[in-house]
């Protein structure tokens, strides 16, 4: 454990669209990504909403993966690998929604189970890996999640209940829009949008705007700022000892994952040439040892 200076180091993206159907979820997401990656090849979209991404084929050769029910957080998981191992730099998953909210989802799940507050401790270790898996994507991921009007029942003065309206509420597991990036809010049909969390304060508090795909290099060009991965190699190529070489790789951990197959072949690099170093001395020390005992 020790102290460091904390370091700007480049990320990938991991942002969320929300809104009611009709809005422009998937649309808006396309043109995100696009805006990212400058590329339609090089997108792929996990889609649970009945194939509505292909309906937007005309603007380029997205790669599409259509996920029927049931939901489990494991075909997600599944879906994420698959574009993944393809090359893919942005993965759209349209929508999270199932898999917490249907058929085959997390709550469908913990029903059937049982429903009891004790069941969630089978349901929750499975949601998290679907979690996991997009926070730890080598790739760029869009998210999407349908909203609903969130009601409660409030109590008045005189002891009569009414219904309040607070707005529209993400459906999937709440605080999940606290793990991206950027998360965006769709307020109408004219696909208007304001950010609900944003860490590289390119949007907070400004006004509505409409996504497009300067909207998506406007957030790349923020997360290539930091460290150059580039640069990280060429550490890890000057590295002359094996525990330089862990430093270099527990310093970057956002990186780790970029710079692993680097790292390893660095150390097969120092440990072969510390293994021709050792048997010459072994050899030398052994003369040494016998023209000692001709004398």
């Amino acid at each position: 454990m020790q102290l460091q200076t904390a370091q700007r180091q480049q990320v990938k993206l991991r942002l969320g669209i929300s809104g009611p159907s009709g809005f422009g979820k998937t649309y808006s997401a396309l043109l995100l990504a696009f805006g990212i990656t400058e590329d339609y090849s090089k997108i792929a979209v996990i889609d649970t909403e009945n194939a509505s991404a292909s309906l937007y084929a005309h603007l380029g050769d997205f790669k599409v993966i259509n996920l029927e029910a049931p939901y489990p957080p494991e075909r997600y998981v599944h879906a994420i690998e698959v574009c993944e191992k393809a090359g893919i730099e942005v993965i759209i998953v349209d929508s999270i929604t199932h898999e917490w909210n249907g058929a085959g989802g997390c709550l469908e799940i913990h029903e059937k189970l049982g429903g009891r507050f004790q069941d969630w401790s089978k349901v929750s270790p499975r949601h998290q890996t679907f979690i996991d898996k997009i926070l730890q994507s080598k790739c760029h991921v869009i998210t999407s999640a349908r909203r609903k009007v969130n009601y409660s029942m409030d109590t008045e003065p005189n002891g009569k209940t009414k219904v309040v309206k607070h707005g529209t509420k993400e459906i999937t597991r709440e605080g999940f829009e606290y793990e991206l990036t950027v998360n965006f809010e769709l307020l109408n049909e004219k696909h208007l949008v304001k950010a609900s969390k944003d860490r590289t304060g390119l949007f907070m508090n400004k006004p509505e705007f409409v996504i497009n795909s300067a909207t998506g290099r406007k957030l790349v060009s923020w997360c290539m700022e930091g460290i150059n991965v580039e640069e990280i190699r060429k550490e890890i190529q000057q590295c002359e000892t094996l525990e330089g070489l862990r430093h270099v790789y527990s310093k970057y951990p956002n990186l780790q994952s970029a710079i692993l197959e680097e790292v390893l072949k660095r150390k097969v690099q120092l440990e072969e040439a510390r293994s021709a170093i050792v048997p010459n001395h072994k050899i030398l020390t052994s003369n040494q040892k016998e023209d000692g005992a001709h004398k």
